[in-house]
């Protein structure tokens, strides 16, 4: 994914949300997202009333509901949701948040402690900031907001910041056991609406409350980062090849996908394959190699491309997608699944020249996304795909040079997403300023690229422009110009890009 980093004039979040109630009455009617995140609340309830502690299938929750309450396809009944036991989360709005009993200003040792909650002694030199930094990752709050209040309620409203050694204190919201979550089946054709978040912002209170914007708003997807083109994870994983983190920015993977899946949201989780510029510095031998030199190989002075067809590179994307599905995501989007397309392409040497001699790139990319397919449909995700918009023409220079041939991709993923940012198509189809010619590039690039794969089985969802780079023309009626002309050309659902999260 490529986006630019100049400053938006205008916040595409802000748009988003101020125009989206309107485009799903012109392109979804039939959405019913009020009722979705309802059905799961009453199932939860329930669940609750009747003491149940095991996992509430979907089957049972829908039974338990009144007819008029019942879910359609994509209004998901989360498995094991459960609310935090003895107070509620302080919440944006104050119809979610139930009325509870003032908890007492001490607690004795010899009383039994309420569900869900633990008794912590305090070291010296903690404060109830420590007791959030400690528990919030483990705890059922989303927010450092929302346990800062809880902690506060559950020990008679304290004030301040400060404890004194060896003082009790009672901790809420502490699942008796780790949360476990696991990937929620739709169809490939659902019809997603989705934005995209860091990984950063997606374990941060700001990320936790756009998601709840959004679902507001009327969205029922949310595409998350695992792995970035940097190389930077967002989530600590094990593996030979994986760089250590202290804090990783989402420190709780199930708790997190949990949560989207309790908003109604359809969890997509990000992962830039090939382009990994912090694995080709801790382990240059997996880089793409210069002929000349023998020397990892630089795309334009950087060295930021691992060798796409390395066997432990391709091993240790497919074990990290797998890790994020097993956590419980809906859906894994690969990106960057590509070669360089820049730099001195006759310098660059690859492992699958002397391994497959008769093999070309393109048969590189087909054979690693056939095994990531099949290991990620196994555990129950879908796999979709990000590609230049640019990719629709199939261009021989691009092809020889990225491997992507759509028309093959297509038959080893779900959902086929092709980044058709207007402002993208330089010197294309002779317009000197494409970012003012929405309905242009996108109505072009989605025919092309449903005739590419025509005869799959894959959908095709597209990224749209949500930020406000190289065009004079961007507003509301901007963005929903993007959505229309992609539906009335075939895609299904969209995704806003911008990297910024504004």
């Amino acid at each position: 994914m490529v986006f630019p980093n100049p400053g938006l004039r205008l916040s595409a979040s802000l748009l988003v949300l101020l125009i989206f109630g309107g485009i799903l009455l012109a392109i979804a009617p039939s959405t019913r997202p009020a009722q979705e995140s309802g059905a799961k609340f009453a199932a939860a309830s329930l669940a609750s009333e009747q003491g149940e502690q095991s996992r509430l299938s979907p089957a049972h929750a829908r039974a338990a509901l009144p007819a008029s309450k019942v879910p359609g396809p994509r209004e998901k009944l989360v498995s094991n949701y459960r609310e935090p036991s003895g107070w509620s989360p302080a919440r944006s709005h104050e119809s979610e948040t139930p009325e509870t009993a003032k908890a007492p200003d001490t607690h004795s040792s010899a009383e039994p402690l309420p569900p869900g909650t633990i008794l912590h002694v305090v070291k010296r030199g903690e404060g109830l900031s420590s007791l959030i930094h400690l528990y919030l990752s483990s705890s059922d709050w989303m927010t450092a907001t929302e346990m800062d209040a809880a902690l506060r309620h559950a020990n008679g409203e304290r004030k301040g910041n400060g404890l004194k050694p060896g003082e009790s204190i009672l901790v809420p919201g502490m699942p008796a056991t780790p949360i476990l979550e696991r990937p929620v089946g739709v169809p490939r054709d659902f019809e997603a609406r989705g934005i995209y978040l860091t990984g950063g912002m997606a374990g941060s209170d700001r990320g936790i409350a756009l998601i709840r914007r959004w679902r507001e708003a009327g969205g029922n997807a949310v595409v998350f980062d695992i792995k970035d083109s940097d190389g930077s994870l967002s989530v600590s994983f094990e593996h030979p090849l994986a760089a250590k983190i202290r804090r990783a920015p989402i420190q709780n993977l199930p708790k997190f996908i949990h949560f989207l899946h309790v908003q109604g949201m359809h969890a997509i989780a990000r992962i830039a394959i090939f382009r990994d510029e912090g694995l080709v510095l801790s382990h240059p031998e997996t880089a793409v190699r210069s002929r000349r030199s023998g020397a990892p190989w630089r795309e334009n002075r950087k060295l930021v491309w691992t060798d796409p067809s390395r066997d432990d590179v391709q091993n240790y994307n497919i074990a990290l997608a797998a890790f994020v599905a097993r956590s419980g995501a809906d859906e894994i989007q690969f990106d960057y699944v590509r070669f360089p397309a820049e730099g001195d392409q006759a310098d660059a040497s690859f492992v699958f020249q002397s391994q497959h001699p008769q093999w070309q790139r393109p048969d590189v990319i087909a054979d690693f996304l056939s095994r990531a397919y099949s290991e990620l449909h196994s555990i129950g995700a879908l796999l979709s795909l990000d590609v230049f918009g640019v990719m629709a023409w199939q261009r021989s220079i691009d092809l020889a040079h990225t491997g992507q041939d759509i028309a093959r991709m297509a038959r080893f993923c779900d959902v086929l997403s092709p980044m058709i940012y207007p402002s993208h198509f330089f010197g294309m189809d002779g317009y000197d300023h494409p970012g003012d010619a929405p309905e242009h590039f996108i109505g072009e690039s989605m025919e092309r690229f449903r005739q590419v794969t025509a005869g799959s089985t894959t959908t095709l969802r597209p990224w749209l422009q949500a930020f406000a780079w190289r065009t004079k023309t961007y507003s509301p009626d901007y963005i929903l110009k993007q959505v229309v002309t992609a539906k009335s050309n075939g895609g299904i659902g969209f995704l806003f890009g911008n990297a910024r999260n504004d």
